[in-house]
């Protein structure tokens, strides 16, 4: 908290001189809205809008193996007294690496270095870039001699709307949208006139791309023999552990049905007994 106060007292003292300087030799402040700047641009309002039913998809995929694994502790908690000392180390190193398997997972996803964080990064990206490039341009223009960003780290105490450029930014920003999709047209359309060549032409590959085939061809098929392998040691681990549970089960069942014709045989002898 101490801390905290004299970062807000530090930010008062260097907007007070802030305004000193400015009476005193004419400088030019403005801000951006980062965050308003976002939400105003439709290409990032649809990538995000993508990225979100991601998340929602990861978040459905983890619950699921989050049931998964509980599902498994219920059963062995039901079956463990039925179940040998070595039979129930086994089961529960199932779960633990099951489970472990989840928390990679998550972490894979929503970790510091996650797919969520990665992705993220890449959406604000290209649009940080472009509103750089337009802030560049309206400071030279209109002679800003400082231009902060109102949605970062820096704490603002207070900003009046006259100082804030942001809309001058997106202003900037559907332009150059508008230019990038008429460029986009006269691609589409050169395209469009492309598509007479001949079939020889569009049959002709160069060898780089078929390297990049071929190499991409044998990394999938790698996979493919890894997961395999992965599959088969699963599937006969699964297949010992129930062909030793069925036969201890049998055996249980085998030592139940011999005490119980023992105990039938020892009552039929007590009613044969002649009474006193």
């Amino acid at each position: 908290m101490k801390t905290k106060g004299l970062f807000l007292v530090a930010a008062a003292s260097w907007l007070l001189l802030t305004n000193v300087l400015q009476a005193q030799k004419g400088i030019r402040i403005g801000y951006i809205d980062m965050a308003y700047i976002l939400e105003n641009v439709p290409e990032y309002k649809e990538a995000s809008s993508e990225l979100e039913t991601k998340v929602q998809k990861w978040k459905v995929e983890i619950e699921a193996k989050l049931k998964e694994v509980e599902e498994m502790r219920k059963a062995l908690n039901n079956e463990r007294v039925l179940l040998t000392k070595e039979l129930i180390e086994e089961r529960e190193e199932d779960i633990f690496f099951k489970e472990k398997e989840v928390l990679e997972y998550q972490q894979k996803r929503f970790g510091p270095n996650g797919d969520l964080f990665i992705q993220k990064r890449r959406l604000v990206q290209p649009v940080q870039d472009q509103v750089f490039v337009a802030v560049q341009e309206i400071a030279k223009n209109k002679k800003y001699d400082f231009v902060f960003d109102k949605s970062a780290d820096m704490v603002m105490l207070y900003s009046a709307d006259r100082f804030d450029i942001s809309d001058q930014v997106l202003l900037r920003l559907n332009r150059a949208s508008k230019r990038k999709q008429l460029n986009s047209k006269k691609e589409k359309k050169a395209l469009e006139r492309s598509e007479d060549r001949s079939v020889d032409q569009e049959k002709e590959v160069t060898e780089r791309e078929k390297e990049a085939i071929k190499r991409l061809s044998d990394r999938e098929e790698l996979l493919a023999v890894r997961k395999a392998e992965r599959d088969s040691i699963r599937a006969a681990k699964k297949k010992e552990f129930e062909e030793r549970r069925a036969k201890l089960l049998a055996l249980q069942k085998r030592k139940r049905d011999s005490i119980n014709a023992l105990k039938e045989k020892k009552d039929d002898l007590k009613e044969d007994e002649p009474e006193n």
